[in-house]
């Protein structure tokens, strides 16, 4: 991985920059779990610029965390680069990359021209790289996807070249087109032929759920490195899956039941601690935690009206009491 060892340094497995879930003990026990670098969520340059504090603790970071990745959206050149600047001074050398969002396809971030909507206006997407990349001392990736819409055509070869151009260190590929959302599956292919048309190191994206994934991966396109999101959802460890077969290690069986539900524990302790309002925010993250434990739609109910730390620890026990059946046969109803 020489190509990439500039950039990267190495790293092979990364964890996406996800709205409303990258936050810091999730980025934490994915990076414990095998993640190479974790990413903040994508953080609103203009937030930034208006010294925004529910923006500004998008980027705060656990004393225990390596280095991250953050990730910026916006469409002002100007604005990008002064908050890049101030991304820099403010994490130091506990940043380890700055990337730029060209590929979210989220109605309320395209309807502002930002996100994947940058990619139907490459001349404004190379402005905003050649902005930050004059102003940032760290790398600077972009992130896209296939292109804007199937019947528009797949624009990812020509728009990771001009990113080049503009002086990006390297891309990150999903393989669906914006208006796909996540639906159907994401284009091996194209992550190809964006490793072919550049000379930079690509990353590649898209319903890597397993290490069988990343393997197949980048072995079908070439690229450089893995992002994972979807799949770390509710199961950190499927980062130690990935490095068992980047290692050409046996597949790990799926995480035990009771394994999930100590992240989830870490997960709700941890994060109370810090953002001791963060109780609604984290119910999504555990419903994700108990994807498929017994009697799991019951507990989702309990756990969508959890508020504090106890609320969630008395669900989980329950769902590891069904799960052992020591409540005998009319445990199931408690939930």
């Amino acid at each position: 991985m020489c190509a990439s060892s500039g950039v990267f340094g190495g790293h092979r497995v990364i964890l996406a920059p996800m709205a409303g879930v990258s936050d810091p003990v999730f980025r934490l026990l994915c990076t414990e779990a095998g993640a190479d670098v974790a990413f903040t969520e994508m953080v609103s340059a203009k937030g930034l610029s208006y010294a925004n504090e529910k923006t500004r603790h998008l980027v705060d970071l656990l004393p225990q965390e390596g280095r991250v990745g953050v990730q910026l959206f916006g469409h002002e050149p100007d604005t990008m680069a002064e908050q890049a600047r101030w991304v820099e001074a403010e994490l130091g050398e506990r940043l380890a990359w700055l990337d730029i969002n060209m590929g979210c396809p989220a109605r309320k971030i395209v309807k502002k021209g930002d996100g994947s909507a940058l990619m139907k206006d490459p001349a404004a997407a190379s402005a905003i790289v050649s902005a930050v990349k004059g102003a940032a001392t760290h790398p600077v990736t972009v992130k896209f996807r296939r292109g804007w819409s199937e019947e528009a055509g797949e624009a990812a070869p020509l728009f990771a070249r001009r990113m080049q151009e503009a002086g990006a260190d390297a891309v990150t590929v999903h393989g669906r087109f914006a208006m796909q959302f996540y639906q159907g599956s994401s284009d091996a292919g194209c992550i190809a032929r964006v490793k072919e048309a550049v000379t930079i190191p690509v990353i590649g994206n898209g319903d890597v759920a397993c290490g069988t994934d990343a393997v197949r991966l980048l072995e079908e396109t070439g690229c450089d490195a893995v992002m994972v999101g979807r799949a770390a959802q509710g199961n950190p460890l499927v980062f130690a899956d990935i490095q068992a077969a980047l290692e050409g290690k046996a597949a790990l069986p799926p995480p035990a039941l009771e394994d999930r539900i100590a992240l989830a524990r870490r997960h709700v302790d941890g994060l109370l601690a810090i953002r001791p309002r963060a109780a609604a925010y984290l119910r999504k993250h555990a419903m994700w935690y108990l994807h498929g434990a017994p009697h799991a739609a019951v507990a989702r109910g309990k756990l969508a009206h959890c508020s504090t730390q106890e609320e969630f620890h008395a669900v989980f026990d329950e769902v590891l009491r069904a799960q052992a059946g020591t409540g005998g046969p009319h445990a199931a109803p408690s939930l």
